[in-house]
């Protein structure tokens, strides 16, 4: 079961009990990994950045290798690393290895896009549980490698391994419409949809989306891709700032 075929055995699907068990043991990893990596110096913590890219890069590979020998080459949109998930890949190969500007796109990334990209998926696994399994590869890896997008990016703003700033913007979108891009360009000479940008997916919340902007889809799902991300995290950090801020300065008044 674990490297059948699609079709070989019942798929999990999403919203099952199945799909509830991924999701708690998931949840319990990210809190058991964070309580043991919390209290970790800046330097430690690019290391665990370091070791979880590479073997997030590895377990790609494996996958990409498992659906182009089980599967149809043609359907790109079943191994192209080109979804706004698999920036994990990118940005941590930057967070970990590049310098300069090129690491603080990938710290901004992994900081903010990975956090609300691992819990969208880790809700709407539409990419493996719909078709395989839930004790499958494809299965474990897609809860492993999105768990991972979250832990990371808790890890990075609750360590304070960056401080997030408004600015930091022109990183994070520039990554991601590199990306959008890319998948454009595939997609309109290949007829797929990677990053979710060209085509309807029917039965998740993209159907929606997709039905009330009409032609203007693409444009619409690719600045929302771009923006939304960073600013709902970068919103709920600056409000917990403000927040903390005010009760400094409440204790410093009752002193006086």
């Amino acid at each position: 079961m674990l490297f059948s075929k699609t079709g070989e055995y019942e798929a999990c699907g999403m919203f099952t009990g199945g799909h509830l068990k991924l999701l708690i043991i998931t949840i319990i990893g990210i809190i058991v990994a964070l309580k043991k990596t919390t209290n970790k110096t800046k330097e430690e913590v690019k290391q665990i950045m370091k070791r979880c890219t590479v073997l997030m890069c590895i377990l790609e590979v494996i996958m990409i290798t498992f659906k182009l020998l089980t599967g149809d080459p043609r359907n790109l949109n079943n191994y192209v690393p080109l979804y706004f998930c698999s920036l994990l890949l990118y940005a941590g190969l930057l967070s970990s290895f590049a310098k300069g500007e090129l690491k603080r796109m990938g710290d901004v990334f992994l900081a903010t896009g990975g956090i609300i990209g691992g819990i969208v998926f880790l809700i709407f696994p539409t990419t493996s549980l719909p078709a395989y399994p839930a004790l499958h590869f494809v299965s474990l890896h897609s809860f492993l490698f999105h768990g991972t997008m979250v832990y990371l990016g808790l890890l990075i703003n609750i360590t304070h391994y960056i401080e997030l700033e408004a600015k930091d913007i022109k990183y994070y979108a520039l990554l991601v419409g590199i990306v959008c891009v890319l998948a454009y360009i595939v997609n309109k000479i290949f007829g797929s949809n990677l990053m979710f940008i060209s085509q309807n997916f029917p039965g998740t919340p993209i159907e929606i989306l997709y039905n009330a902007t009409g032609r203007f889809y693409t444009l619409v799902a690719s600045i929302g891709q771009m923006t939304l991300p960073f600013y709902i995290v970068y919103g709920i950090l600056h409000a917990r700032s403000l927040k903390v801020k005010k009760l400094d300065e409440a204790k410093i008044y009752e002193n006086f």
